[in-house]
């Protein structure tokens, strides 16, 4: 069992910067592949990042892509989301979630375990 608790969200205006954290309980958490997805009011839940056990291997959603960046630390069982240049679309409650296993998984239903969510605003 793992459970995920995010922080870091808040209102920024375009342009601006955040980092997302995720904080994982359990001694297991460097078995686990991580991933960020996001879900705007009125829009289905989307991927937007994920890092694989070791953070060796990254991958981004292409609408996030050389904004973004995933990172996770597994001595503090936590996983980042660095997030730069951000746009009024990013707009959106973002959620950690973790996967079992070693293949990274791209969709939803892929992960096990999910946080909470954390809003962040973006303002024009």
């Amino acid at each position: 069992q793992v459970q995920l608790v995010e922080s870091g969200g808040g209102l920024v205006q375009a342009g601006g910067s955040l980092r997302l954290s995720c904080a994982a309980s359990g001694r297991t958490f460097s078995a686990y592949v991580m991933g960020w997805f996001r879900q705007a009011p009125g829009k289905e839940r989307e991927f937007v990042a994920a890092i694989s056990w070791s953070g060796g291997n990254t991958y981004y959603a292409a609408s996030v892509k050389g904004r973004f960046a995933i990172s996770r630390d597994n001595a503090k069982n936590t996983v980042y989301l660095s997030m730069n240049s951000l746009k009024p679309e990013d707009t959106a409650v973002y959620y950690c979630a973790a996967r079992q296993g070693l293949r990274v998984g791209f969709e939803g239903h892929e992960y096990d375990y999910w946080g909470q969510g954390t809003q962040v605003t973006v303002s024009s």
